[in-house]
C-alpha cells in the first residue's frame, strides 16, 4: 500500500513547480553541461563530466523522489479551529522541567517553514503529539529515556 504523504496546498504547489522545472530546464542544462564536457576530451580525465554526471544522478534522484511524493500526496486543509494537534499545525510544547517553549511544525520536511523546526507525525513525540490538546501533557520514549512535553499552543 502507498505511503499516503499529507502537504498544504502551498507545499504541494511548490513541489510541483520544482518537479516541473527539474524535468524541463534542470534536464536541458544539465544535457548542455555533460555535451559541453565530452567536448573537452578525454572522458576518464575529465572533471567537468564527471561532476556533470554526479550532477545529473543527484538531480534524477530528487525528480524521482518529488514524483513520489506527488503521486501519493494528499492535499490537508487548514488546520485553523482545531484543538487539537494534527498533521500541518504548529505545536509550541514546553519540555518538563524547562521554562523555554519550542514551536514544531507536524508534517513532510517539505513543509518547511523558516524559525519553526519541522517533526514528523510519525517520530515519538509527533505520535504522542497527535490528537492532544492545549494544556495536555504527553509523554513519549526517546534515547535518554521518557521525556515529558506539555502542549501550550496551537498556530496554523
Amino acid at each position: 500500500m502507498a505511503n499516503i504523504h499529507e502537504f498544504s496546498q502551498e507545499a504541494y504547489d511548490r513541489l510541483r513547480t520544482e518537479h516541473d522545472d527539474l524535468t524541463t530546464r534542470g534536464r536541458i542544462e544539465i544535457a548542455k553541461k555533460i555535451e559541453t564536457a565530452r567536448e573537452l576530451g578525454d572522458l576518464s580525465e575529465n572533471g567537468d563530466y564527471h561532476a556533470a554526471k554526479e550532477e545529473q544522478g543527484k538531480m534524477e534522484g530528487r525528480i524521482i523522489h518529488l514524483a513520489s511524493l506527488l503521486l501519493d500526496a494528499k492535499i490537508v486543509e487548514g488546520v485553523g479551529g482545531s484543538d487539537q494537534v494534527q498533521a500541518g499545525c504548529v505545536v509550541c510544547v514546553r519540555y518538563e522541567g524547562d521554562d523555554d517553549i519550542e514551536k514544531f511544525l507536524i508534517g513532510s520536511i517539505e513543509e518547511r517553514r523558516d524559525g519553526v523546526i519541522v517533526m514528523s507525525p510519525g517520530s515519538p513525540m509527533g505520535k504522542a503529539l497527535m490528537g492532544a490538546k492545549i494544556g495536555d501533557t504527553v509523554s513519549y520514549e526517546a534515547p535518554g529515556g521518557t521525556l515529558s512535553v506539555e502542549v501550550v499552543d496551537l498556530e496554523e
